[in-house]
């Protein structure tokens, strides 16, 4: 012993803490207490250093953990020993072998002193001496600060931790019982009522709450708690008390006198509970976007303004000293968007580091601007951020897009935008990069604040709007009418929008002469002229869109109006015949019409787009020509034809898995169909951006039972997909819409969906209290499959949180449900769960019976899902055993499993799996093919494990050939 050693001590119960004395020590960031508490929780026995790696990451350390393992020793060595000189050996955590070991006496961890309380409290209750033994359980209860390894992250820390919490349970129990004995049942009534509560199935609470509340005099109180605790056992896991607890019911109710109370004692301070911390940030690589639209082939003119913004950046290509920021204001239709687009294609050579582009649609007819935070999520996809990496908050996600931007040269276009502070978010926060902005309105914000440079463009002038002409027409046909082309350019007053669209009509009929175009525009009474001053462009441009719509046929004209009920960004061609109730075939007919006469733009093949003043347009033909009886018609036959495609999608998705029952279809409404897995998730990925819409337009349009629906049909492309920003907001607005049309089974399942959506995005705790809030839910709906499926969802969301207890707890009471019910379905992946846990808890025989019934029962009811994943976990139990041969022919039939199904997500981590258990079995080649196979699938799906998997790939590839299995499992460690 020495006098360091004598002078630290350290605290495991609650935060892992450490003192040298008086003062606190330092013991660094969440993993280097993990470390720390590896080796408080060995009890003065070395640890390994495979063990440490294990304890902070598991089974998937980072390419550098061995060395970042050594730097959290040496941190923890300065903290415990500042005095110790650089010559002198460690004396409290000292190097043994190939690891460490924590040389203090067992009085100086509070986990030792609390064993050493309840141990001689137990001794001294056998020996007669209760009042000795409580004030010592009192003394070692007291020493907790919270949960056992509080903010403490890895797998060491999840089953220590628990099994510390169940310790302390245990000894909070003995010690009401004492004090129950001792006659203090008057003051632990509070107490016990709060922990019945909070641990529902645990009868000894109960017991004693009992006890304690009879022996106060409340009998019909104490005869009340065994009811509430018989109908939880009862409702829960279809089981009766045991027998000590009915027999005190008994008891009670017979008045028994031996129950009678002893004096009291004054009662014991409440314990503090600890502060709670939050997770570590997560750092992404950048990827080079190229999104800016086509240039216009046709540009013309505006050599004045393009002299302007190019004087914006330095000569010579240098980069800019600062953010530039251009911004391009005017009225609708003035070409703000083609100039800007012109700009920055001339320009986008000078920037290496990529363009991004969005359309913040700040002045769209449909009235739905885009958020800031949703064009920041397209540009950090678009950097290559994985969809699960992004923040929730705006904050968050702009602070994550000035970072991916520093110290890059991208050029940034904001189109369409309302205002200043939509912009904002979305400026760079790093020199050398330029932002190009238009807008309607003139962001004089943007200007003062940000130093914006303003630029309002004007007409064109005489000349330009000739020179456009001339570049969409030819030279000959305006060359011959130049009378006519002078009277087109003063009735369109120089605006490019009405230019581009007379110039269009005349060159979709070659063969009438300009004079005519010019003669309709006179018979429209002159309304072009408000273009010379007018400040309502939806007037301005009417009578331009007439002319092109007054020569469709009538079925088109029909189509054309009615595609401005669909909110979404674009529409394919059988969602246009779904809208207009006809069959596909002539809605195709009818789509090239319209697209012939630029009414619409074919953006990809069968994809189609309306321009935000033509959409304007058609809004107002659809009411004007359009009953609200046939509006409303129109609208449900699109939002149900979205509904049942993507229902018909779910079966290639997530097979055999319960089908959401839907409401019939409406009539003239024919969905799509699929045959293939592929199909239906191709078909779901093209359509995402509709789809969302359509949860958010069914519900402004009073059909809430389709806005709760599509969700929970959509959950596996989702899942699949990793959109769990689209999962969110369609669940959360589903949910909205089930509650308020008081809809309770639609509430029930928008609470499942949202907490599926939650527990996939990593936000446990809000997962937890939606399953809470649908088990209810179910419960009043007299659901027991939903209730069912609640619990065992709510164990397997302890599990993902590390509460390994309660997860075990509740997916227990889950599977007892199922079993209840006659739910197979339930019950298999309930047991699936229940292994998982168990492994977890190094349990691993409880664990392989489990997931042995969990298969059968899988197999029989047609479960491939879960059978695949039942099978993949199987494999790591069995790794873990080091029975190798067998976790391959597990992790093989896993593989088998989710190939016949396409669950792909799957079929990467069993690949990875199977790449750890070659590793382990000293076959490096085989773990670089299974590695190399599950790195192909996560690039697929842009799943963060992709970086995990190219760690140990090339982890691999850098080691000698005799020691590349060793280095690829540690890192760093030499032979």
């Amino acid at each position: 012993m020495n006098a360091y050693e004598d002078s630290v001590r350290f605290a495991v119960l609650g935060p892992v803490r450490a003192w040298r004395g008086d003062q606190e020590v330092d013991v660094g960031s969440p993993q280097q207490r993990a470390v720390l508490a590896a080796l408080l929780l060995r009890r003065g026995r070395p640890v390994m250093l495979g063990e440490l790696l294990d304890a902070v990451w598991g089974e998937e350390p980072p390419a550098a953990a061995v060395s970042v393992v050594r730097t959290y020793v040496s941190r923890l060595r300065k903290g415990l020993e500042p005095g110790r000189g650089s010559a002198d050996a460690p004396r409290v955590v000292v190097s043994v072998g190939d690891g460490y070991l924590l040389r203090i006496p067992e009085a100086a961890l509070d986990l030792g002193l609390f064993e050493q309380r309840v141990a001689e409290a137990r001794k001294l209750r056998a020996g007669g001496d209760p009042s000795a033994a409580a004030d010592l359980l009192h003394a070692a209860l007291g020493g907790w600060q919270g949960a056992a390894l509080a903010g403490v992250p890895g797998p060491l820390a999840e089953s220590e931790g628990s099994r510390l919490d169940e310790q302390r349970l245990a000894a909070l129990e003995m010690r009401l019982d004492v004090d129950v004995e001792l006659g203090r049942h008057g003051e632990v009534i509070a107490e016990l009522v709060s922990l019945t509560g909070k641990y529902p199935l645990r009868e000894q609470l109960c017991r004693l709450l009992m006890l304690a509340l009879y022996r106060s005099g409340r009998q019909a109180e104490a005869l009340a708690a065994y009811r509430r605790t018989r109908g939880t056992l009862v409702t829960e896991l279809g089981i009766d008390p045991g027998t000590p607890l009915k027999d005190l019911h008994d008891r009670i109710l017979a008045a028994d006198a031996s129950l009678d109370a002893r004096p009291s004692r004054p009662p014991r301070p409440p314990e503090p509970e600890p502060p709670a911390e939050s997770d570590p940030p997560v750092v992404t690589h950048a990827a080079l976007p190229a999104q800016l639209p086509a240039d216009l082939p046709t540009f013309a003119g505006r050599e004045a303004e393009l002299d302007r913004v190019r004087a914006l950046l330095p000569e010579a290509g240098e980069a800019p000293t600062s953010v530039v920021i251009g911004a391009i204001g005017g009225m609708a239709g003035i070409g703000k968007t083609t100039l800007a687009v012109h700009w920055a294609h001339e320009m986008a050579d000078r920037f290496p580091g990529g363009q991004l582009y969005v359309n913040l649609r700040g002045f769209d007819p449909t009235g739905v601007v885009m958020m800031p935070e949703d064009a920041i999520r397209t540009f950090l996809d678009a950097l290559g951020v994985p969809p699960m990496r992004i923040p929730a908050s705006l904050d968050a996600q702009a602070a994550l897009y000035r970072s991916m931007l520093a110290q890059r040269r991208v050029l940034v276009l904001l189109d369409n935008a309302r205002d200043t502070d939509q912009v904002r978010p979305l400026l760079p926060g790093s020199p050398g990069c330029l932002v190009i902005v238009t807008s309607r309105n003139q962001l004089t914000g943007l200007v003062a604040a940000e130093g914006a440079h303003p630029l309002t463009l004007d007409q064109l002038t005489p000349p330009e709007a000739y020179d456009l002409l001339v570049r969409r027409l030819g030279t000959d046909r305006p060359a011959a009418e130049p009378r006519a082309v002078d009277e087109i350019i003063t009735r369109c007053a120089r605006l490019p929008l009405a230019l581009s669209i007379v110039a269009a009509h005349a060159a979709a009929y070659p063969d009438f002469p300009l004079s005519a175009i010019v003669d309709e525009l006179r018979e429209s009474h002159g309304s072009l002229d408000a273009f010379a001053g007018g400040d309502d462009i939806t007037t301005d441009v009417r009578a331009v869109f007439s002319w092109s719509y007054k020569v469709l046929s009538a079925p088109a004209a029909r189509l054309f109006h009615l595609m401005s009920l669909h909110s979404g960004p674009d529409i394919s061609a059988p969602a246009a015949a779904a809208l207009a109730g006809l069959p596909p075939r002539e809605a195709r007919g009818l789509l090239v019409e319209l697209t012939r006469a630029h009414l619409l733009t074919e953006h990809f093949p069968g994809r189609y787009t309306l321009h935000d003043l033509l959409r304007v347009y058609a809004a107002e033909r659809v009411h004007a020509e359009e009953t609200p009886q046939e509006r409303d018609r129109a609208v449900e036959r699109l939002l149900s034809w979205y509904l049942h495609t993507a229902d018909a999608a779910y079966p290639y998705i997530t097979p055999r898995r319960l089908r959401i029952p839907l409401d019939p279809l409406p009539p003239l409404c024919l969905p799509l169909g699929f045959t293939t897995h592929d199909e239906a998730l191709g078909w779901c990925e093209r359509e995402r951006s509709n789809l969302v819409s359509t949860v958010h337009q069914a519900v402004v349009s009073g059909h809430p039972g389709i806005a709760w629906r599509l969700p929970a049909v959509l959950w596996g492309f989702f899942y699949l997909r990793s959109h769990m920003h689209d999962w969110l907001d369609t669940a959360r607005a589903g949910l909205a819409a089930a509650r308020a049309a008081h809809d309770r089974e639609g509430e029930a399942q928008g609470l499942a969906d949202m907490a599926a959506a939650l527990r996939s995005s990593g936000r446990l705790d809000e997962t937890i209290d939606h399953l809470r809030q649908a088990m209810v839910a179910y419960r009043d709906l007299g659901d027991h499959d939903g209730r069912g499926s609640a619990v065992s969802n709510l164990g397997d969301a302890y599990l993902q949180s590390g509460q390994l207890a309660k997860a075990v707890e509740y997916i227990r009471r889950g599977l007892a449900i199922e079993r209840v019910i006659g739910s197979a379905w339930g019950e298999g992946i309930a047991l699936s769960n229940l292994g998982d846990a168990y492994q977890r808890l190094g349990r691993f025989d409880e664990a392989v019976d489990c997931l042995d019934q969990a298969l059968a029962i899988l197999r029989v009811n047609g479960n491939r899902w879960v059978e695949g994943v039942t099978l993949d976990i199987l494999g790591t139990v069995h790794r873990r055993l080091r029975r190798h041969d067998a976790a391959v022919e597990y992790h093989l039939q896993a593989l088998r499993t989710h190939r016949d199904i396409g669950n792909r997500w799957g079929e990467g981590h069993t690949l990875s799996n199977l790449g750890d258990v070659h590793l382990d079995a000293q076959e490096p080649e085989a773990a670089r093919d299974s590695w190399l196979q599950a790195l192909a699938i996560f690039v697929e799906f842009d799943h963060p494990d992709a970086e995990t998997v190219r760690a140990r790939l090339g982890r691999l590839e850098d080691a000698p050939p005799g020691a590349r299995a060793q280095e690829a499992a540690e890192p760093g460690r030499t032979a």
